[in-house]
């Protein structure tokens, strides 16, 4: 057991450890060099930087180190120790890490130092940490307020780049603004994943045969509500079960033909989940050793 937690702990910072590798990129072979702010505590650190001369990987500490104490009484220590740990690392690894200026295009400056930066926020949020801590105001200001968390970074973004219009340029913000929407939707993407889920709900004479078409051919769970009676096109219908399923939206169509090809009649219900968590449905059925999932 201890060298299981060991083993995953060194998992954790091993990505943490890429996440960084992969912001830092985006900070100095794109963003730095270029003058191009992203949102956040990043983006005051950058712009400061463009004021001053100040190194960034200090000002980066700086700032953080108030969002850092707010974090302490919001979210749990080792959250915090972790973020400290992180925080320090992409200060250090840019301080010494010299990358080469890939491209003076601002339009790809734009879209590819957002997208390193935000694979590598959405890696190191993936294992418990942050590196950019206006997402700890966000929750701080939602427990406090019950202000979103999305809204409050939103703000926080829209002064910040407003700032940046007036003191340095109009072009500079928009190009900032450009970065921190590919970052932001990278970061979403790290941590969400590749995977959308949508809801199927089904009625139909022959749920017996749907139900087991469901978990042979698509292999995912499902929960059965009992039906005690039914009207619609068909007649009058009593004593069914009515089937609930989370499937991933890749296999939509294939759910339809199922469905269709045991009654091309069936009452079919579809709407948008936005997230799944634990039972059957985290998983769908392995054809390869034809495990049949259990009914939930």
């Amino acid at each position: 057991m201890k060298n299981t937690k060991t083993l995953k702990l060194l998992y954790e910072y091993g990505q943490i450890a890429f996440g960084i590798v992969l912001a830092s990129i985006g900070l100095k072979a794109f963003l730095l060099p270029n003058g191009f702010l992203d949102g956040g505590v990043t983006g005051i650190a950058l712009l400061v930087n463009r004021l001053v001369d100040i190194n960034i990987s200090i000002l980066l500490v700086i700032f953080s180190v108030p969002f850092l104490i707010l974090g302490f009484y919001t979210v749990s220590k080792r959250i915090v120790i972790k973020s400290i740990i992180s925080i320090l690392g992409l200060a250090l690894f840019i301080h010494f890490e010299n990358f080469e200026i890939i491209t003076d295009d601002k339009l790809l400056i734009s879209i590819f130092g957002g997208l390193f930066l935000g694979a590598g926020i959405g890696i190191a949020i993936r294992n418990g940490s942050v590196l950019d801590g206006s997402e700890i105001l966000g929750v701080y200001l939602n427990d406090t307020f019950g202000i979103t968390i999305g809204k409050v970074i939103l703000v926080f973004n829209i002064i910040l780049f407003a700032i940046t219009a007036w003191v340095i340029s109009t072009e500079v913000a928009l190009y900032s603004i450009l970065t921190y929407i590919v970052t932001a939707k990278v970061t979403d993407l790290i941590i969400e994943g590749f995977e959308d889920f949508i809801g199927i709900t089904i009625v139909s004479k022959q749920f017996s045969a749907i139900e087991v078409a469901i978990m042979e051919e698509l292999g995912t769970g499902m929960t059965l509500y009992k039906g005690t009676r039914g009207m619609g096109s068909s007649g009058k219908q009593e004593d069914f079960d009515i089937i609930h399923t989370i499937i991933n939206r890749i296999d939509i169509k294939k759910m339809y033909r199922v469905v269709n090809r045991i009654d091309p009649k069936a009452f079919i219900v579809e709407f948008d989940v936005n997230s799944v968590k634990g039972g059957v449905l985290r998983h769908y059925l392995d054809k390869k050793k034809n495990k049949i999932l259990p009914k939930v």
